[in-house]
């Protein structure tokens, strides 16, 4: 079984800019940022034979590339918090595309969660005792007015998550480039 997602990696000008922001936050638990995503469906633990379906699958979708800009903080969990988040900006477009391979997961037989979708980039998990709220709290306030500078998105991905006592790793299994039909790879997912 292979721990799977479809992301959108985000380029490195903005890793450097959340990285920034997350040396602002009083965070435990800090996301690399080579870590750091958009994620479009996470897939969970699934066979090779259905990844290599879902990879012929996001092929197949074709979009055009699109701007997005990373806008606000928060947290997941509430009173309890999970993570802490750097928010997406409204975008049609990526809306649009999160449909596709959320539905191109469905179509492979793939269950995915019923959340509504939500972009963000996760910048840090944690447990609730491992954090003061309250702080936390203050500090996503004093930066809630974050924005970083837009970017191109030219490309989504088909990601491989290895779980480490570090914490997660990522693998990018393969590449799905915007504006042009994608070359076909036999054996693009790899066992592990």
């Amino acid at each position: 079984m292979i721990r799977a997602f479809v992301a959108i990696p985000l380029p490195e000008e903005t890793q450097a800019r959340l990285e920034l922001l997350q040396h602002m936050l009083p965070l435990p638990r800090r996301v690399p940022p080579e870590n750091m995503h958009v994620t479009l469906a996470f897939l969970g633990a699934q066979p090779k034979d259905r990844l290599e379906e879902m990879h012929h699958a996001c092929r197949a979708i074709r979009a055009e590339p699109l701007a997005l800009t990373l806008q606000g903080v928060g947290i997941f969990g509430g009173r309890k918090p999970r993570n802490v988040w750097a928010g997406v900006a409204p975008s049609p477009a990526l809306d649009h595309l999160q449909r596709k391979v959320a539905s191109a997961a469905r179509g492979v037989g793939i269950a995915l969660e019923s959340r509504r979708f939500t972009p963000h980039v996760t910048l840090a998990r944690m447990r609730p005792h491992e954090v003061d709220l309250v702080r936390l709290e203050h500090a996503l306030v004093a930066c809630a007015d974050f924005r970083a500078d837009p970017f191109t998105v030219s490309y989504f991905a088909l990601m491989r998550s290895h779980l480490t006592s570090n914490g997660a790793a990522y693998e990018t299994l393969e590449r799905y480039e915007f504006g042009s039909p994608a070359t076909a790879r036999p054996g693009a997912v790899r066992d592990p």
